[in-house]
């Protein structure tokens, strides 16, 4: 289904930072890429999701693709369009909107009201505690619960692919392992394709 082809990633033209890059993820199953900090895990994300070019960076040598159709030289959004969303590390909220505003701003590529209103029960079926708070500003939520809430916003796309950028960073190991279970769930619902670093 994805698939990374030898791909070189050059920043500012002149800095090397992937190199020879290759990797598939199959249709519905987690795909995990390891490396120590620094190893170009995040770079290697950021290739597929066409968000290179906001850093200066680009593939420079070969290939992204879903489904054999070419992602690295689409914008961010069509690739999202495409059906491929990153979940950044750090858990990117907006924090001065609510939850629900939040999974409103995950549905920017779907027009439907009904489709959007529909995956946002979806989300708080999944994620019960963002329910709860769905009219409390982000900021004050928990991280365990900002976790949540970034890749419940990232399925209000409705995706083929989620990439998920050290969704365990600052967790306790409880948490981690809830929010891999629901992951793992999701997966399973939606045959979802995860690439996780």
């Amino acid at each position: 289904m994805l698939a990374l082809n030898n791909i070189e990633v050059v920043y500012d033209g002149v800095v090397l930072v992937l190199k020879g890059v290759s990797l598939n993820a199959e249709e519905g199953h987690i795909t995990t890429l390891l490396g120590a900090n620094g190893a170009g895990k995040s770079t290697t994300l950021k290739a597929i999701s066409g968000l290179l070019r906001t850093e200066r960076g680009q593939v420079t040598k070969g290939s992204v693709e879903l489904n054999g159709e070419r992602l690295d030289r689409l914008l961010p959004f069509d690739v999202v369009k495409r059906g491929v969303v990153q979940v950044f590390e750090g858990r990117r909220v907006f924090e001065n909107l609510t939850v629900e505003e939040n999974l409103v701003a995950g549905a920017h590529i779907r027009s439907d009201f009904a489709a959007v209103r529909e995956g946002i029960e979806q989300v708080y079926d999944a994620f019960p505690a963002l329910k709860e708070r769905r009219d409390n500003q982000s900021g004050y939520l928990s991280g365990g619960e900002q976790q949540m809430l970034v890749i419940g916003r990232a399925l209000m796309s409705d995706p083929k692919v989620i990439l998920l950028d050290e969704p365990s960073l600052g967790l306790a190991p409880l948490l981690v392992e809830e929010i891999f279970g629901i992951v793992k769930r999701l997966r399973d619902e939606r045959n979802l394709t995860v690439l996780l670093v």
